[in-house]
């Protein structure tokens, strides 16, 4: 699980749970980029670490902004000349229920989680396709995996950034970059007005960080959702269960829809769908129809 000579970025990682990935990554021997919105905090950080022993540079910005984004992976690789590691951590929350919600406070949250994970991961692509190695971890959530009233912004944009994990592991694997998503728990500054005080003890950001290390270091799965908190770890997974052929387009193929809609998600046949299009070749197989070079 040694990181030695690996170059990490972690965003959002002034305080919170950034900040215990970037201090544990540290630990591990990893050289790491502190990023955060506030200069201040990301530069504390950083002078914690090197007093630690460790080595680190601060980098300030906000991960939606592409030319700071650029910036700090140019400067990490004028100073390590590579990036090995990259923890899609930053996030904000604007909680409300979807009825009383701004959009512009839904296009906000979207904006940090999604899309500044996209920019961060498109700054770090081409460098890890060249160098044929790179850990990409997207911080999701049990609001995006599973829903949580109040959160539909927050939801949906971390349940892209599952999507965005599904399609780049399939891009990266022969580059050996691999892409996995953590669903943390923690006590943060974002979940402090809304967990208990008894929970929030429980919900150290360092019992969630083990997983991190899991989810970079050389031996590292790819396309896995790792839920953890309060030192507990499991696995999430998007499933796609065996189905029924119900046929044609007449009046009554909808009843029919829901007549068999026990067996339509029954799940004892599920399968963790390797590819986006093992939907379709099961659809066309249940149709009758042969797809050439489909897996079974």
């Amino acid at each position: 699980m040694k990181l030695d000579a690996r170059v990490a970025i972690v965003t959002g990682a002034g305080g919170g749970l950034g900040y215990s990935h970037a201090m544990l990554l540290a630990r591990s021997g990893a050289r790491v980029v502190v990023n955060d919105m506030d200069l201040s905090a990301a530069t504390r950080v950083a002078e914690e670490i090197v007093a630690s022993g460790g080595q680190a540079i601060a980098a300030a910005g906000s991960v939606t902004d592409e030319s700071r984004v650029a910036a700090m992976v140019e400067r990490t690789m004028s100073t390590w000349g590579r990036v090995d590691i990259l923890i899609n951590n930053a996030g904000i929350l604007r909680d409300k229920s979807f009825a009383k919600m701004d959009l512009a406070d839904f296009r906000l949250v979207l904006d940090v989680h999604l899309m500044g994970a996209v920019i961060c991961t498109k700054a770090v692509w081409e460098i890890m396709r060249q160098q044929r190695y790179g850990r990409i971890v997207m911080t999701t959530s049990s609001s995006g995996l599973f829903g949580n009233f109040g959160q539909s912004n927050y939801g949906a944009a971390k349940m892209a950034l599952v999507g965005l994990m599904q399609t780049l592991s399939l891009e990266g694997e022969k580059y050996d970059i691999r892409v996995n998503c953590l669903a943390p728990t923690a006590a943060t500054r974002m979940t402090n007005d809304i967990l208990t005080k008894e929970a929030l003890d429980k919900l150290d950001p360092q019992l969630v960080s083990p997983g991190v290390l899991a989810l970079v270091c050389d031996g590292a799965p790819t396309r896995a959702i790792l839920c953890a908190g309060a030192g507990h770890f499991a696995r999430s997974y998007v499933t796609l269960t065996a189905g029924a052929y119900i046929g044609g387009i007449d009046t009554d193929a909808g009843e029919r829809v829901l007549r068999q809609w026990d067996q339509i998600s029954a799940p004892a046949e599920q399968i963790v769908p390797a590819y986006g299009f093992k939907q379709s070749e099961r659809e066309l197989a249940s149709a009758g129809c042969e797809v050439p070079g489909a897996s079974k």
